[in-house]
Parts: C-alpha cells; structure tokens; sequence
C-alpha cells in the first residue's frame, strides 16, 4: 500500500458505505458476486433476525433466545430476579440466577438498561460444563466495562440500542448456569436501601456457533488460524465460484483489506521487511520509512465474524496516532485453538447483547502470538473503535485475549503486540518509543477537549481510570515498545 493511498483514505473523517466498497470491488474482480443482488438488506444494529428484533424490544420476557441456532451463534438472554434468601434487602441489592440447564454456551455476561449508570458490586456466576453433571467454582466477572466504549456525544454511543455491561467471561462449551449479583459500596457489602443495582439487569449467555463460511466458499486457515495454503498474490484472477456466496456485508469487510490479500482471503499473509517498505512507495528521496514488516492478521473472514450483526458503514478517521494495549478481561481458560470462538463471542456480546455497532477492539491478540483483525473497515486504515473512552479517535485498540491483573501474559502476546504496533503505526509515521497528543473526548481522567500526552504505545489506564490492561500486562508496555522500534528499524 503507497502512502498516497493512505493519505486518500484518511483526509478526512468519514461515513464510507459497505455497500459502495463492495460494489467497488465488483467492478475491480469480474463476476465475484454474482449473487450480491440478491441479499437482503442488513438487520438492524444487533439482531440477526425477526425473533432478535422483538427480543431487544421485549426486555420483560422471561427468556430471550436472540437467534436460532446456526454458524454464526446465538445469544439467551435471561432477566435476573431478587434473591429469595435477600429480600430483606430490596430487590435491587442481590439479584440472580438458581441453578438451571440452558442451551448450550460458552460465554458470559451481565448487562442493564442505562450505559451511563455503573454496577458498583460483585457479579459471580458457575456453569455446568456440557453434557456432564460437573459444576464448576464460583468465578467473579469483572465489572467495570463501560469504560471500553464508544467516546461520549458520538452516534455509537448515543444510540438507544447500547446498554451497560459487565465484561464477558469465557467459561467454554456448557449447559447450566447460575448467577449472583451483590450491590457493594466501598467495597462493603450494601445495608439496607444503601446501594441499589443498575435497572433491567440481565444474564447474557453467548454460543458463538461454528463461525463456518458461506456455503460454497473455500476456507484457507484451520479453525485455531494456522494456513493451509497461502492466498494467491493480490491481483491473481478471481474464482468466481469460490466467491459467489459471499454476502454484500462479507464482501464489504474483505474489499476494504483489496490491497493486502484477496476478496475472500481468510488471513492477511505476513511481508518480509524489504517487501513492507517497497509497498511505500510514495517516500520522499532519502526518507527512511521507519515501518517494521507485516506481520501475518487472521481477517474477520478467518475468525468466522457473522457481517449482518454489525452495523453496515464504516467509520474513518483521519489518522493513526496511538495504540492504546487492552486486556478482554475474560479470563485465560482458552487455547489458541480456541481463539476464533473466542473472538466471536465477544464480538456477539459488543453487538447483540451491548448494543454497539461493531467489536470494539481495531485488532486481538492471543496467548500464541497470533493477530486477528477486529473492527471492521480495514486493517491499515484509521478505523474508529471503541476502546477507550475518550481516546477512539486518531487510535487504535489491540486487545489481549485474557485477563492479566495477576497473571503473566506470554512472551509472544507481547511479541505479537510489538509486531501489530511495529506495522501499523509505521504506515503513519510513529515512533513506538515516542509521545503523542491526542485530544479527550471526555472521561473520568482529562475534560473533553483537553490535550493530552501520551506515550504512542500506551496502555488503557493512562487514558482512563481502570485497572486495564491489568498490572502485569501494562509492566510489558515497556518491551513492547522497544521491540516494535526494532522492528521499525529505529
């Protein structure tokens, strides 16, 4: 990708319509879509169906099923109720769950009517895992999530669609659940009409399906996303067959990555070094690019993302100034085999069950190392997120599959951290080891409208009060920044 193609796609801060990309790459690849014409439109912001459209304007049901079972999963959602041996208390003390069998899931989380309003308190949930009689331990669900969110007064964060949520929790492939949740204040258990928790709460429990493609498409990578084959160099002739059952909303999502792999392609091959920075074409004589080479990215293709639950546009803005590290929070029960059904589950959980308008995270890291693209709109573009509150524009967010408070993250997660950084932060001219200004949007660290330095590579806390991207992972911030400067040749 030349610079000047970079500096077209960022001038300015836009709207670009998926469907116009996709139309665009029908014309650039003859007969790749010949069946686009014929998809329908694309559902509202989170559902996937008539029954997920009465499920978000039916809060009082007993049991919400958001989809039918299929490829792409499915979401219960369950209203908690105060607990029988608390009602002493108020019904907005403790609330959960008893003991129940549920279809099957593997992720899970709690949300509530208004985004703005925090769950000051303790969520614990235990599930049964699938097929068994064994339940596990009780397991505490991080609370603090809003602050991974869109910035305030944006369209994202506005929308009546969004809800306020816990952080969701891998538990893998179960069938029963049950679930606490204890009001607190200061850390104390709550009294009686002291603290009351948030209004609508709700138990979200998410099976992320298989992730398979389209009927008739040709899958590249295994399911944990090591390759088969390599995708043929870009510009190779396009098997019509092979593409004629992608969706306008799944070729969209590929088109904008055209200059990198194939319409289609399920992973982004990684560059040698010497091959990155031919791709720069457009360097002023004598210019060092100070760019490190393109590290391997699994595509939202790869991952197994189901494009009708995002929203369809995507959303620009005009540069990458800053990455700012994350951690999911949803604990490191997972294997890298795993890693795609994690990733959907969260992304399900951000759309369906929080109501945004995509993933939050612009890319995700796994325990091996391996990147996965997040958000949609392309991955050296400047694709607005939604982060860090406060800090989505001129940024990006990379976020590690796990929860590093007290735990180690591995070697090659901050590896994989400093090859990503070392890339994309190359096409925009920034020094990982260097400092930035960015302006807040608002938070509960800097005003909006406050400009702030940071370090290029930051981690979430330095733009918001929280403990992510938990201690012992924001202790690697350091290596990862000298690793992406060598890798930048710098």
């Amino acid at each position: 990708m030349t610079m000047s193609k970079i500096g077209r796609m960022h001038s300015s801060r836009f709207l670009a319509s998926s469907i116009g990309v996709a139309c665009a790459a029908v014309l650039a690849l003859p007969a790749a879509l010949p069946a686009a014409a014929a998809t329908p439109a694309a559902p509202a912001l989170g559902t996937t169906s008539a029954s997920e459209q009465s499920a978000t304007s039916a809060r009082a049901a007993p049991v919400v099923d958001r989809a039918t079972a299929s490829p792409s999963g499915r979401t219960q959602s369950l209203p908690l109720v105060p607990r029988a041996t608390d009602r002493a208390l108020g019904p907005t003390a403790e609330q959960g769950l008893g003991r129940r069998g549920v279809r099957s899931f593997s992720l899970v989380g709690v949300v509530w009517d208004d985004p703005d309003t925090e769950l000051h308190g303790r969520v614990q949930v235990r599930t049964r895992a699938r097929g068994t009689t064994h339940w596990s331990g009780w397991q505490d669900v991080e609370t603090h999530n809003h602050e991974h969110a869109a910035d305030p007064d944006t369209a994202e964060r506005a929308s009546s669609r969004v809800r306020g949520s816990t952080a969701p929790l891998w538990v893998g492939e179960s069938d029963g659940v049950e679930v606490r949740v204890r009001a607190e204040v200061s850390g104390r258990t709550a009294a009686p009409g002291v603290q009351m928790l948030p209004d609508g709460l709700r138990l979200e429990l998410v099976d992320p399906g298989t992730g398979l493609p389209e009927a008739g498409a040709t899958q590249t990578t295994t399911p944990a996303g090591g390759p088969v084959a390599d995708p043929p160099p870009v510009g190779t002739p396009v098997d019509a067959s092979r593409l004629g059952t992608l969706t306008v909303e799944s070729a969209a999502a590929s088109a904008v990555n055209a200059d990198l792999a194939p319409l289609g392609a399920t992973f982004i091959p990684a560059l040698s070094r010497t091959a990155t920075e031919d791709g720069l074409a457009d360097l002023e004589p004598g210019m060092k690019p100070y760019i490190g080479p393109r590290p391997r990215i699994v595509t939202r293709r790869g991952w197994g993302a189901d494009e009708k639950l995002r929203e369809r546009d995507f959303l620009y803005t005009k540069k990458v100034q800053a990455a700012f590290v994350h951690h999911t929070a949803s604990g490191n029960n997972y294997s890298c085999d795993e890693a795609a059904s994690v990733i959907r589950s969260i992304y399900r959980y951000h759309v369906v069950s929080s109501g945004w308008r995509d993933i939050g995270y612009n890319f995700l890291v796994d325990k091996c190392g391996n990147i996965y693209e997040g958000r949609a709109g392309g991955v050296a573009k400047a694709v607005m997120g939604a982060h860090t509150l406060g800090f989505n524009t001129n940024s990006m967010g990379i976020a590690v599959i796990g929860s590093f408070g007290t735990t180690k993250p591995p070697a090659a997660a901050v590896t994989g951290i400093a090859q990503l950084t070392a890339w994309k932060l190359g096409l925009y001219r920034a020094n990982p080891k260097g400092k930035t200004d960015l302006i807040s949007g608002g938070g509960n660290l800097y005003a909006k409208g406050r400009k702030v330095r940071l370090n290029v590579i930051s981690g979430h806390r330095d733009g918001f009060a929280t403990e992510c991207p938990g201690g012992r992972l924001y202790g690697k911030l350091g290596t990862a920044r000298s690793k992406a400067a060598q890798y930048q040749g710098r």
